[in-house]
């Protein structure tokens, strides 16, 4: 007898970039997932167009195992490029000491978000020997020519397909360009695959003199390094679709006679009040300056709630909304928990009843529809109000059903794991200090209490409006009253 997830496997559709098309996944190997994720150049602190990118494919990669499949995931590390060198020359700082600071800042923010470590972490300059056996590859068959100042470039003009995943057609784009010819490229859109050495710079011995390689090549020789010629996703940010991804593909392909990937999936953007995040804007922010006024849940919950391709606009108004969200899903646990008298505990068979029951069915075939998380939310709020509804009604059974349910398939996404107490007690210290805490608001409601059995609804009223005004709501059942920050 086969498992809901069992039968579900074989109906997930991923929207491929390249072909602009959702399609049904069929990986190269039966119950096996390779993937690839361009990663962080490790010269700053992570901001939160990059927490969007981790955990879009941690949850990518979370649906796919909980699918039954067997997934490598790799994600890159590229600690040799020109931007850490310079952050390296004005820190004064030794660049090996400069990358591991800042890898062990990415890790940190990972961890925080709720994001599993990749299965593989290939560093760029542990690589540089499959790096210069490709473009050796490329230059022997003409894919590729030395210039005469110690750079190797790609021809583009000798990929036929150039431009396939991008939807550019390099004659249109030639037609166009602004682009000055550099002395030795041979077309302005030829791009760099070793660069020749700098004084003062990192530099390796090569067949083309010391230098050091361009960023493109570092992506082409780790994934096929590390899942082969071929593999079955490569993903990253909407940015990286071209030049980077688009470059990847002329490179590998021409390298091994191979397709590179046989899904492309990319990640949108994301938007700081309406415009482009950017430092010189004033409206750039790293993953801890989020995360050190909203707890890291709530920036998860805040980026799962829109569906991974589309734009999302951040402001502290989103990340207010995503509080009470998520606060909302927590409430309905507690609600479910106090009446019941026991906290849930989810295990193997909770699971596999969830994705059995009709809430389940909905939540697989929204994350079968391209990962589409925000839908696989809305499941979740309807179980929520299921658990409100039972448990007025005093439904203990029902609202203990309903509330399993919701924090068994919340567990893929990794949403709603923490206990109950422990996230809405950590929640009041997240928004804006309405002057009362815990204590005060458990005596008030205590007070109150004592005055309805003493029938002074006068006073028990005058309590509720005070924690009204202060921004706390009540919620009176039989199993007592709860009460939570608006």
């Amino acid at each position: 007898m086969t498992t809901p997830l069992a039968d579900a496997m074989s109906q997930l559709a991923i929207y491929d970039s390249l072909t602009g098309s959702k399609r049904q996944f069929v990986p190269l190997k039966a119950g096996q997932v390779g993937m690839y994720v361009c990663g962080m150049t490790v010269y700053d602190y992570c901001h939160i167009g990059h927490a969007r990118v981790m955990v879009a494919f941690d949850m990518a990669v979370r649906w796919l195992a909980q699918l039954g499949y067997d997934v490598n995931y790799v994600r890159n590390i590229t600690d040799i490029d020109d931007k850490i060198i310079a952050r390296a020359s004005e820190n004064g700082e030794e660049i090996g000491a400069l990358t591991q600071r800042f890898i062990d800042a990415m890790h940190q923010d990972a961890s925080a978000l709720g994001c599993q470590m990749p299965d593989a972490e290939p560093r760029a300059t542990d690589h540089i020997d499959e790096m210069q056996q490709m473009i050796g590859n490329l230059v022997n068959n003409d894919y590729a020519y030395a210039g005469d100042h110690g750079d190797v470039y790609y021809a583009v003009d000798s990929f036929a397909d150039y431009g396939k995943l991008s939807k550019r057609n390099l004659d249109d784009m030639q037609a166009g360009s602004r682009v000055e010819v550099e002395t030795d490229k041979r077309n302005p859109f030829d791009f760099v695959l070793w660069k020749a050495a700098k004084p003062d710079e990192p530099q390796w011995a090569s067949p083309w003199g010391q230098g050091r390689p361009g960023w493109h090549i570092e992506c082409s020789a780790m994934s096929t390094k590390c899942l082969g010629d071929t593999f079955d996703i490569h993903g990253g940010g909407h940015d990286l679709q071209f030049p980077h991804h688009e470059n990847e593909i002329a490179q590998s392909e021409a390298a091994t006679g191979c397709e590179y990937a046989r899904n492309w999936m990319h990640v949108g953007f994301i938007n700081v009040d309406g415009e482009k995040m950017s430092k010189s804007l004033g409206n750039f922010f790293t993953i801890r300056d989020v995360t050190a006024k909203y707890l890291p849940e709530t920036v998860r919950f805040f980026l799962l709630s829109s569906h991974y391709r589309s734009q999302v606009n951040f402001s502290d108004s989103a990340l207010d909304e995503a509080h009470n969200s998520l606060s909302r899903l927590y409430n309905a646990l507690k609600l479910a928990e106090q009446q019941k008298g026991q906290s849930i505990i989810i295990n193997a068979e909770l699971v596999a009843e969830a994705y059995d029951s009709a809430a389940g069915q909905d939540f697989i075939k929204a994350m079968n529809d391209d990962f589409n998380s925000s839908t696989a939310i809305s499941v979740l709020f309807g179980l929520a109000r299921d658990v409100n509804k039972a448990v007025k009604a005093e439904d203990v059974t029902a609202a203990w059903q309903s509330a399993q349910q919701l924090k068994a398939l919340a567990q893929v996404l990794n949403l709603l794991q923490q206990p109950v107490q422990q996230f809405l007690q950590a929640a009041t210290g997240e928004q804006a200090d309405n002057g009362l805490d815990d204590a005060a608001i458990d005596a008030l409601i205590t007070e109150r209490h004592d005055a309805k059995a003493s029938k002074n609804f006068a006073r028990a009223d005058e309590i509720r409006e005070q924690l009204k005004q202060a921004g706390i709501e009540l919620e009176d059942s039989r199993a007592g009253t709860t009460w939570r920050r608006a």
